[in-house]
């Protein structure tokens, strides 16, 4: 048998053992653990952390989804709790409401949010056997301040958005006011069927659609129902719009195009965010109201133009009052975009090209600052603000012309205005002598019976020695399909490559890149034989066409385009094109074929205007041999005052006399500029 101390012994330490394992708990853990299930969001958790008289103040799923709703209201984002226990050990007793500070840091639509706070903890039984500490909880738990009933609301501030402006200060497309037509039932009167028809002419919106406005399930008989807005500067239109038995009408803030469809395509316009791109910009703040860039430099530059949106947290009573502000910033205006087009230029091509499908790119050949980019046919921008009815809309659509395509953007077969750079190509690599007649008989040719059926053609069959500048003048495709063949298909891609083609344009909106030949190259003497006179498979944006033509001005360099002011000019895209001797000689050659009479863009004569340039017409074939349409281009400048280069294609030309359809439209708007 154990001895008596031995046995008392045993028993002693046991006791201490069991006291060791039974460890009271300890309010810190308590603590500890709900600061972190609350910066991991773990609502569940924090709940089942509360004191039993809290948890009977607000049942688990209440809780779960106030915070929840809360936090996804203010937009709240990287939260962040901080804290400091005791250093040392502290006993408590069970009827002691122990307190620890905190502070909680978030990012919300109103900008960062920092509180600090204060937690009670008190002792309490689960059962006999074990208890716990908890926490206290109250509605100034999620905010200070908050009390039982009160709400959190969060409103943004929308930023005023960047304006655009010409180079000379110009609106383009600015924050003006707009006039939003509604209808209010109970005004109207006995006359209302044609009140509604003339309505329905004014404001451009069928009366069908006025009907549905009407018979939405919400209106009632003094209900304002808005149908469409227009422009608040028709002084005339809204004086007899206000007149009209019914209508209400209603000053707002809007966009406005003072230009409209004139530059239409350049601007593009706002209108309600689509699902594409609220997926795309789902981390910027962007709701399913929002009014976004939905075309042209409004779309591009809409993170630039947008702002960004100011924001304000408070906390409400229960009869609506503001109580608290807990968080508020400004919002950031939208930058403005300084454009170096010119309205008045800008307008002027606009004027000559408005009836016709086709594009023009306009701009300072030896600054590189575009002053103008215009797509035609065009819509009017503002017609998305005041409200595109659904009839004008399908119109646009449904137009085989396309007037919603912006062309400018695009590339196109250039035609005979190719012509110059085979030249430039040929006179650098010495396939080309200027001085040296071709012997060329007839209107057709084709290198030899390898080519089958297939032959070169040109227009003009007065010559049968020609030289560049005959080729240049009368516009020789035989000239320019031989020439080519003689640099050859290697050295002709190498040389185009000084031009510009197969690459980005750096430029202050996309334009796609033009191309010389397929990947693999030209796919045989044929394509690169047409390839010499604009024809292949040789496609030009208006806008790189234009800038191709600038080493022939500033002696051999080819410049950067510029659309910002503040962006430096002058600069070059590509260095040593040319010699400075070529450029000259072709610089000749390109006055001639305006002003001689043989020369393809002779007519009209305008006095006063000393143009050079060059013409083409692109034949759009569907089957070889067969007539198919036809695009007209022409690429001028002004050599006595070169500070505007003007390249101009316009569509379907075949029965409309081809290029020369085009160069009076070239020469009208040079003609405008000089009366200013």
């Amino acid at each position: 048998m154990l001895s008596r101390k031995i046995l008392a012994a045993i028993i002693l330490m046991t006791v201490f053992i069991l006291a060791g394992c039974s460890e009271q708990p300890k309010p810190e853990t308590t603590f500890k653990d709900y600061m972190d299930a609350w910066e991991k969001q773990d609502f569940d958790q924090m709940y089942s952390l509360l004191s039993k008289d809290s948890q009977q103040q607000i049942d688990k799923e209440k809780f779960v989804e106030r915070y929840t709703q809360i936090y996804e209201g203010i937009e709240m984002s990287n939260l962040s709790i901080a804290y400091k226990l005791p250093e040392e050990d502290k006993e408590y007793k069970e009827e002691d409401i122990v307190s620890f500070e905190f502070g909680v840091k978030m990012d919300t639509l109103a900008g960062p949010l920092e509180i600090n706070h204060e937690s009670k903890l008190i002792f309490e039984k689960t059962d006999e056997e074990t208890s716990r500490w908890a926490m206290t909880w109250s509605p100034s738990m999620i905010f200070p301040g908050m009390k039982e009933g009160d709400t959190i609301s969060a409103d943004t501030i929308a930023p005023e958005r960047g304006e655009m402006f010409d180079v000379n200060g110009v609106g383009l497309a600015i924050n003006g006011e707009v006039i939003e037509v509604g209808l209010v039932p109970e005004w109207m009167q006995a006359d209302r069927e044609q009140m509604k028809q003339e309505l329905s002419q004014l404001i451009d919106l069928p009366v069908e659609e006025i009907n549905a406005a009407l018979d939405q399930e919400w209106v009632k008989s003094n209900s304002y129902v808005p149908l469409k807005s227009m422009s608040a500067l028709d002084y005339e239109k809204v004086e007899t719009v206000k007149a009209l038995n019914g209508t209400k009408l209603v000053r707002k803030q809007g966009r406005v195009y003072p230009l409209g469809p004139a530059a239409a395509h350049l601007t593009g316009y706002l209108g309600p965010i689509t699902e594409k791109q609220l997926e795309s910009w789902k981390d910027k703040s962007y709701t399913a109201n929002s009014i976004v860039g939905r075309a042209g430099l409004e779309l591009v530059y809409e993170e630039k133009l947008r702002g960004e949106y100011g924001g304000e947290i408070f906390i409400k009573d229960p009869e609506g009052n503001n109580k608290k502000t807990l968080a508020e910033n400004e919002p950031i205006p939208g930058e403005d975009l300084m454009l170096t087009v010119d309205s008045s230029i800008q307008a002027a091509i606009y004027n000559q090209m408005w009836e016709d499908a086709g594009t023009a790119a306009a701009f300072d050949p030896t600054t590189g600052e575009v002053k103008g980019l215009v797509s035609t046919p065009a819509y009017d921008p503002n017609q998305f603000i005041y409200g595109v009815s659904v009839a004008q809309y399908n119109e646009w659509v449904n137009d085989t012309r396309k007037p919603l395509t912006n062309r400018f953007s695009k590339t196109y077969a250039p035609g005979s205005t190719f012509k110059p750079i085979t030249a430039a190509i040929g006179l650098e690599t010495g396939a080309i002598d200027p001085a040296k007649e071709r012997s060329i008989e007839g209107s057709t040719w084709k290198k030899d019976s390898s080519w089958g059926n297939y032959a070169v053609k040109r227009v003009s069959t007065a010559d049968s020695s020609v030289n560049l500048r005959d080729a240049l003048v009368r516009s020789d495709n035989i000239y320019f399909a031989q020439s080519i063949l003689d640099i050859g298909g290697k050295t002709f891609l190498k040389e185009a490559k000084d031009f510009g083609f197969g690459q980005e344009i750096s430029f202050g909106y996309p334009i796609t890149p033009s191309q010389i030949a397929g990947e693999n190259g030209f796919e045989g003497e044929i394509q690169l034989a047409n390839t010499g006179y604009g024809q292949g498979k040789v496609e030009m944006s208006a806008l790189h066409l234009g800038l191709t033509y600038t080493p022939f001005i500033t002696k051999g360099t080819m410049l950067k385009p510029v659309l910002f002011k503040e962006k430096e000019t002058g600069k070059p895209w590509k260095e040593n094109v040319i010699s400075e001797e070529i450029a000259s000689m072709i610089t000749k050659d390109l006055t001639d074929v305006v002003n001689t009479p043989i020369g393809t863009a002779y007519e009209p004569k305008v006095e006063g205007l000393q143009l050079a340039g060059k013409t083409g017409t692109a034949e759009l074939k569907i089957v070889q041999g067969e007539k198919g349409k036809e695009n007209g281009w022409f690429v001028a400048w002004n050599t006595n005052d070169p500070k505007l280069l003007i390249s101009m294609m316009i569509e379907n030309v075949q029965d409309k006399g081809g290029s020369h359809y085009v160069v009076p439209k070239v020469k009208n708007v040079f003609k405008a500029m000089l009366s200013q």
